[in-house]
């Protein structure tokens, strides 16, 4: 066997493989994934990497915050325009996809069961990534997710923010 014939049936071979467990689903993982409708899944394995310092260290209080923002993330891609609305489904089902990941971060590991190191240095590539594309989706995501957890008036107090008063008046 030829070196070139080897290499080139080793690649065929392996994206035949990706192929076929990114299409495989059954019945179990169908059903979690129409639960999962809004990218909760996805999104609470990235909180903790975009809002580190920010949440609060007792566990209970950290639970809240997090299921906060995760509603409050829900509600702000309903808010989005229909074209960024559908740029980013198609960045979180990408990245909720095996195939997809292999493109996007070239691990076919799900993102739920990386560690947070790992998270971090597969958002500082994106970040400094020198394709525009990468750039757009930390951006987007870390904007989405910054954006959500600050929208919640118990988070403001982080910022050494007050709701401004009418006149004096509390409303």
């Amino acid at each position: 066997m030829k070196r070139r014939t080897f290499l080139t049936s080793a690649f065929v071979g392996t994206a035949a493989i990706a192929l076929g467990v990114n299409l495989y689903s059954p019945e179990f993982i169908a059903a979690n994934r129409s639960q999962d409708s809004q990218h909760r899944l996805l999104f609470s394995a990235l909180l903790p990497v975009f809002l580190d310092g920010a949440l609060p260290e007792v566990e209970s209080l950290r639970r809240a915050a997090e299921n906060r923002t995760l509603d409050a993330i829900t509600q702000t891609i309903a808010m989005l325009p229909e074209e960024s609305r559908a740029e980013l489904e198609q960045l979180l089902g990408m990245l909720e996809q095996r195939l997809g990941l292999l493109i996007l971060t070239g691990s076919m590991t799900p993102l739920m069961m990386r560690t947070a190191q790992e998270l971090v240095t597969l958002l500082e590539y994106w970040r400094n990534s020198f394709m525009e594309l990468m750039v757009t989706a930390y951006q987007g995501l870390r904007e989405l997710v910054m954006a959500s957890y600050y929208s919640c008036p118990e988070h403001w107090s982080r910022l050494n923010y007050v709701k401004p008063t009418f006149l004096g008046t509390e409303t």
